[in-house]
């Protein structure tokens, strides 16, 4: 009888497992513990959408994720490295990108084209927003890597 109970035992344990949704392998990437990583978050940035409410920006940006193979202080070590290298330049900009950013913007040198409020993730957002046009930023966080981003053109507020 206890041979039995063992038994069944046993197999309810391997059916449970057998209908149990697979885990599912997360590519590694930088460690990223001082960064909130949630998605892209409507509300974070409600404020940057009102306050540029119809406004668009254009900007360029290198990526280095983790992609790259390097770890995040490699990465920020590079940027800072290339943004000492082009000096504000937006040609220079753009053959960096190509050369050296993990972003599939790289084929156009770095490009993103022009875009609103909100539509970036919080820490891009604000640098889009809030930095001189023309001036290379950066190396600034997110959780897609580190970037420089340069701010091409931004209209001024009406």
């Amino acid at each position: 009888m206890k041979l039995l109970q063992l038994i069944l035992l046993g197999s309810a344990l391997l059916l449970s497992n057998a209908f149990a949704p697979p885990s599912r392998q997360v590519a590694p990437t930088f460690a990223r513990a001082h960064l909130d990583t949630r998605r892209h978050n409507f509300f974070e940035n409600i404020g940057s959408f009102i306050e540029n409410f119809g406004r668009k920006v254009t900007a360029s940006h290198i990526l280095i994720g983790p992609k790259s193979g390097m770890n995040e202080e490699e990465a920020k070590a590079k940027l800072i490295e290339i943004k000492e290298e082009c000096a504000d330049d937006p040609v220079m900009f753009a053959e960096f990108a190509a050369e050296f950013s993990t972003c599939p913007s790289a084929k156009k040198g770095g490009s993103l084209g022009e875009f609103g409020a909100g539509m970036m993730v919080k820490p891009f957002d604000d640098v889009c927003w809030k930095a001189p046009v023309g001036v290379v930023q950066g190396p600034i966080s997110t959780m897609f890597g580190e970037h420089l981003i340069l701010v091409t053109d931004r209209p001024e507020k009406k």
